[in-house]
């Protein structure tokens, strides 16, 4: 006895050219975003040892770097800097001299239609590593959001096209938008890294940001457990001007990720963190998986699940093979 299907699915997987036709979420360079790590006091690149393929550049090589990047399709980066100029605040990021204005200056300069993001945080600059200003055993919000938009105005000054804060201070982007606005730079852009978890999976990234944290960021970051705060965090931020939200880290959040696509409008980042990216690199090394099939996959899940941009340390990597169909 034999049954006949009452619709086959297969018809339309027969040949490649057919699975692309009807292809319903596509990957492309515009999508990438690309993080750079420039540290001061170094004349060659450092290479992070937990994500192999990653360095810490010195301020000399930024601009090869940045146009490393736009020659290969990718037209946005986001610069992370390794101060040696910590203290209790992390002031030097509102110094007009200081390195986070010294990298927007020399990636605008070196490509000045590259979209130049900067990472508007603290952990980098500050000697304890969180991300503001510490009292006791925790940070102050509100004195944090008075430096914060002496941070983004600095930047703004030194010619960044977005700012991206990161500190998942309550009112961040309110504070910023209002520093902006006041001081003539209403037309810049804000992505707020609006849902952002206290993850495991960020561990690499200090090694990247060579830094000293010691303890947790739990009074800040989200709780992983909480999706219904997840979707009112983004949507907050919304509300305050945000205009690009972004869900960091990605693949353990992709239900968060969805959720919000289906409650907002704005444009959706999404943050393939250090440790993700990781994971992959040793189990390529191991020769377990795929790496290529293993990254495209994960970044067609990002789009898949509702986001328009994707920060990945893989960027460089995805344009070429991209490049090559």
């Amino acid at each position: 006895m034999t049954t006949t299907p009452e619709f086959r699915f297969r018809r339309l997987r027969r040949s490649d050219v057919l699975r692309r036709l009807v292809r319903e979420t596509q990957l492309s360079v515009d999508d990438l975003v690309y993080p750079i790590f420039v540290e001061e006091g170094i004349d060659q690149p450092v290479a992070v040892e937990s994500m192999p393929g990653v360095f810490r550049y010195p301020e000399s090589q930024l601009a090869e770097v940045v146009n490393t990047a736009w020659n290969k399709g990718v037209k946005a980066v986001i610069l992370f800097g390794v101060s040696q100029e910590k203290n209790d605040d992390g002031s030097d990021t509102w110094n007009p001299r200081g390195l986070m204005a010294r990298m927007i200056r020399v990636a605008k300069a070196a490509q000045p239609q590259m979209l130049v993001i900067s990472d508007n945080c603290f952990c980098e600059y500050t000697d304890h590593g969180h991300c503001g200003v510490l009292c006791g055993d925790d940070v102050d919000n509100d004195k944090t959001l008075i430096n914060l938009q002496q941070q983004a105005i600095v930047a703004a000054q030194a010619g960044v096209d977005m700012i991206a804060p990161s500190g998942m201070m309550d009112g961040m982007i309110a504070a910023i938008r209002q520093g902006l606005d006041e001081t003539g730079y209403n037309h810049i852009p804000i992505m707020s890294y609006s849902t952002k978890f206290a993850s495991a999976f960020y561990g690499p990234f200090r090694d990247a940001v060579d830094s000293n944290f010691k303890g947790n960021r739990n009074t800040y970051q989200m709780d992983i457990a909480n999706g219904r705060e997840a979707l009112a965090e983004s949507l907050q931020d919304e509300l305050e001007g945000a205009d690009i939200l972004m869900v960091k880290p990605g693949l353990a959040y992709l239900d968060v990720i969805a959720d919000i696509r289906a409650h907002s409008q704005r444009p959706l980042a999404v943050y393939h963190v250090s440790g993700e990216y990781a994971m992959v690199k040793a189990a390529a090394k191991a020769g377990v998986i795929d790496e290529r099939a293993i990254v495209l996959e994960t970044m067609i899940a990002f789009k898949r699940a509702g986001v328009d941009l994707i920060l990945t340390y893989y960027a460089l990597e995805i344009a070429d093979w991209l490049s090559e169909g």
